[in-house]
């Protein structure tokens, strides 16, 4: 008989864009420091990220999120993250997932929250109206204006940023943020971020585009194409981080005034920062949803057992 491995998940969304949590059934990544549980994550279980997330059982879009043990012993629990081609340094919208599923599975209460990450520790916070607020890694602006050349459309200025990952902010450009855009969205940014991997910035791998927000008391509205060409349905977390630096920087938000940033799909976060330095420290505000319990079935004899790849 065909060798049968049982993996117990929980699912939510947090503005739209799915967390799948890994709670039982996970690798073995050792004891070290998280930075290097992922190492050991990319070189030695790789097909069980692209189980998880990826077709049959997932989808492009799915985040996962591996429960472990913490390494700084500070944090109540570890966590690293991935999708479909890879694996996140940090990510904004499965952090406040992964707290509001752990409040479901009664594991954490109203209050704050520390955990580990790959990128360091991160507090966050379970707030009485069932929100979550996070205080993100430091975050910084590291290219202002920098000139693009865009066959077919000429010089695109961009700002590139680091929010717990790596974003190319796009201000100015001749897009219509809407859902019914997603395909020419799409492309657009695939050919923004081969351009700034040709400019020497193979490291950025998120594209942010703005517009103001319609909506009142809503600062911006953005479009967030991920690593692996799908396009983030939530504000972004990291993403929102780089923009507050960029304004940080650019002296166009004060520390402790919020931002608010709606997504392509119209759900928000809240946003704000206090200095450290030449860096910023972001706090994101947002909800999220439990939508299912499943336990994942990995059967030895399915072709596709780890996943369409």
């Amino acid at each position: 008989m065909a060798t049968v491995q049982r993996i117990k998940v929980l699912d939510s969304h947090t503005g739209g864009e799915p967390t799948r949590l890994v709670l039982e059934g996970g690798p073995d990544l050792g004891s070290g420091p998280l930075a290097d549980r992922v190492k050991v994550f990319k070189e030695k279980h790789d097909n069980f990220r692209s189980a998880i997330v990826g077709e049959p059982r997932g989808s492009d879009v799915i985040v996962g999120a591996l429960l472990v043990e913490p390494h700084d012993k500070t944090c109540q629990f570890g966590v690293i993250f991935f999708n479909n081609v890879g694996y996140l340094g940090m990510c904004g919208h499965g952090t406040i997932g992964l707290i509001v599923s752990l409040a479901h599975l009664g594991r954490v209460k109203t209050g704050p929250v520390k955990l580990d990450t790959p990128v360091g520790p991160i507090e966050a916070q379970l707030l009485a109206s069932g929100e979550v607020a996070f205080t993100n890694i430091p975050s910084y602006r590291k290219e202002k204006d920098l000139p693009l050349y865009l066959p077919g459309v000429g010089d695109v200025n961009v700002d590139l940023a680091w929010g717990g990952n790596w974003f190319c902010l796009i201000e100015n450009h001749d897009q219509t943020l809407e859902l019914s855009n997603i395909a020419q969205l799409t492309d657009y940014c695939s050919r923004i971020r081969q351009a700034v991997t040709d400019s020497g910035f193979p490291d950025i791998d998120h594209v942010e585009l703005f517009v103001p927000s319609k909506k009142p008391g809503v600062n911006s509205k953005n479009f967030v194409l991920c690593p692996g060409k799908a396009y983030d349905r939530s504000p972004c977390g990291t993403g929102t981080s780089a923009k507050l630096a960029c304004l940080a920087a650019d002296g166009k938000l004060a520390p402790g005034d919020e931002w608010v940033q709606e997504s392509i799909v119209g759900s928000v976060f809240r946003g704000k920062y206090r200095k450290q330095g030449d860096k910023i420290i972001p706090t994101i505000t947002g909800t999220a949803f439990v939508t299912g319990e499943a336990t994942l079935i990995l059967d030895a004899g399915d072709p596709f057992v780890w996943g369409i790849r």
